[in-house]
């Protein structure tokens, strides 16, 4: 009789360890065969708000903590120094303009008259000054009249002859009108005073501080009055639409998964089931993260996963630890 038991407690036992090592002999599976767990945090985006151009900060809208919107103002600069840049830029754009309109539209009728004037009044006198030569002239040579007065005869000859030669190029000058060279330089005056003020325009923008995309402030940095240079933070938004997890992969269960596969994300604490899909692995394996806790062995190399949260909401924190399931991974593949 005892030694029917023990038959039978060995036949038991060795079916169990059968069971055991086949999984029920193939008929029971694991409800949770096909998931696969992984573990990482949210992202930290954080952006450092600054201005382009340095100044004293006037005002600061915003307080640590508050929600801010894409284009939403933050802060700005006193200006009053860059409107006097715009004031002066202005005033060399108006001096070029003119200049450049005045050697388009050529000369006044008024002035090319002055100038006629002037040629006919010079020709009068260099007419008079050569009737004057022509009728000293014969008088040279008999003595009748002395060489000094016949050397100043000849001089103011020679003197309106000129002025007349003067007179006249400046009438065809009046004629002509501008050069073509002199009205591409005034052009070019022209635009680089425009040049000056579109720059003078760019700062003038520039000292308002806008958001760059929604988020939340978790800096800041300056107050109203500070002295700020170009480049230097004022505020830090953190930017936590879209919300990312990165969490890491095995190696031996990297073709489990792949982009596109939906996922649960969970936080400890929290009793609600994120909504995600992965977006991206990385191509190259690294070491485990001190910050990442898996099962594996901490030297074991891992890819990181990248998960785009499509439900976010305020519980959901940056750098916050997650564990993400994947309810659809692929059967592990067992020697």
């Amino acid at each position: 009789m005892n030694r029917r038991i023990i038959i039978i407690l060995v036949v038991v036992v060795g079916l169990a360890i059968a069971a055991f090592a086949t999984k029920g002999f193939g008929l029971f599976a694991r409800a949770d065969a096909g998931q696969l767990s992984l573990y990482g945090n949210v992202d930290i985006r954080e952006v450092d708000m600054s201005f382009r151009v340095g100044g004293r900060i006037g005002d600061i809208a915003v307080d640590e903590g508050a929600k801010v919107k894409s284009g939403q103002p933050l802060a700005v600069l006193d200006t009053a120094t860059i409107q006097s840049r715009m004031a002066e830029a202005d005033a060399r754009l108006g001096q070029a303009q003119a200049q450049l309109n005045k050697l388009k539209n050529g000369n006044r009728i008024q002035d090319i008259g002055q100038a006629r004037a002037r040629v006919a009044a010079a020709q009068a006198v260099y007419e008079n000054a050569q009737r004057d030569y022509a009728r000293r002239q014969p008088l040279v040579g008999p003595g009748a009249i002395s060489r000094d007065i016949w050397e100043q005869t000849v001089s103011d000859r020679d003197r309106a002859r000129a002025q007349l030669l003067e007179a006249q190029q400046g009438l065809s000058l009046l004629n002509a009108g501008s050069r073509t060279e002199d009205i591409a330089a005034a052009q070019a005056d022209v635009r680089a005073a425009q040049a000056t003020r579109d720059s003078a325009g760019t700062d003038l923008g520039d000292t308002r501080l806008v958001a760059a995309s929604d988020g939340t402030v978790v800096t800041r940095a300056l107050e109203p009055g500070a002295i700020v240079q170009p480049g230097q933070t004022v505020l830090t938004i953190s930017i936590d639409r879209p919300m990312r997890v990165r969490a890491y992969v095995a190696e031996t269960d990297l073709s489990r998964i792949s982009p596109g596969m939906k996922v649960a994300v969970t936080v400890d604490g929290n009793q609600k089931i994120y909504h995600g899909t992965i977006g991206y692995i990385a191509p190259k394996a690294e070491f485990t993260p001190k910050s990442v806790e898996t099962e594996n062995l901490r030297t074991d190399l891992v890819y990181q996963v990248r998960v785009i949260v499509e439900d976010p909401d305020d519980a959901l924190r940056q750098g916050q630890p997650v564990t993400v399931k994947v309810p659809g991974a692929r059967p592990r593949h067992e020697n």
